[in-house]
């Protein structure tokens, strides 16, 4: 598929992210230099926030939206055989240089993680940690999880709480409120002034979604910042703010049809 055959929010998505991909290389060779498992702004560990299974070893996985590679490079140490797939060619740029100097080697797909070529049933566990997870429409990025996961295999993604949806402010500079800024009723897709464009759901949306492509949902985990913890260098996520409502949220589902 050519850019021009693209949808239009994923060539926005396209020209935003290879745009500010070089603003995510020194976090990117942090993520592939750690030997723990965290996850989200805070770096919560896995044993906190299972996103993962306790054991991937021998699994074929798929990274939806895998920009710099770093969840797929756990997952390759942990035994696992990973595919990434970005829609962004400079986060993928990134992805391979430290594919290098790790020694690690799994295929990196530039392409829309909504459309993604590989046969049905090809993998066991298909995983999102703000990639497809906010940034594709999860009416379509959600049916092609099902179609790419084995009966029995587990989809886990990662993203901004509802909470913090409706709290953030138009200008994406300024702090979440402790006020509800937006109607939940009806969120779907968020266009930001920097011409990212961003999909979040409410959670009975989310689960009627995840039901209609055959997924049982096996647990949400809210994301609170830890006690003590200072603030994050991102603004939608002050510390303060964060302890009292949850920051993000992890959503664990199985295939069961």
């Amino acid at each position: 598929m050519t850019t021009e055959q693209l949808p239009e929010h994923v060539r926005a998505n396209r020209e935003y992210w290879d745009g500010m991909a070089d603003q995510w290389v020194a976090a990117g060779e942090r993520s592939w230099a750690l030997n723990e498992v965290t996850w989200g702004v805070f770096s919560v560990p896995q044993a906190e926030v299972p996103l993962l299974p306790d054991d991937v070893n021998g699994l074929d996985t798929i990274e939806l939206g895998c920009g710099t590679g770093y969840v797929s490079s756990w997952l390759a140490r942990r035994g696992a055989r990973p595919v990434g797939i970005d829609n962004s060619s400079e986060q993928l740029r990134t992805a391979r240089r430290l594919q290098q100097e790790h020694g690690l080697d799994f295929p990196l797909l530039h392409g829309n993680a909504e459309a993604v070529p590989y046969p049905d049933q090809s993998f066991d566990l298909a995983v999102s940690e703000y990639g497809a997870a906010i940034w594709c429409d999860p009416y379509r990025w959600i049916p092609e999880a099902a179609r790419l996961l084995r009966p029995g295999g587990r989809l886990a993604f990662l993203g901004n709480s509802v909470v913090s949806m409706l709290c953030a402010p138009e200008d994406e500079s300024e702090k979440p409120t402790e006020r509800m800024l937006r109607p939940q009723r009806d969120m779907h897709r968020f266009t930001w002034d920097d011409g990212g464009v961003e999909f979040h759901l409410g959670h009975g949306d989310m689960i009627r979604l995840l039901r209609a492509n055959g997924f049982e949902v096996e647990d949400l985990i809210e994301i609170f910042a830890p006690e003590g913890a200072p603030d994050s260098s991102f603004h939608y996520a002050p510390a303060d703010w964060s302890r009292q409502w949850p920051v993000e949220e992890v959503w664990k589902a199985r295939k069961v049809s």
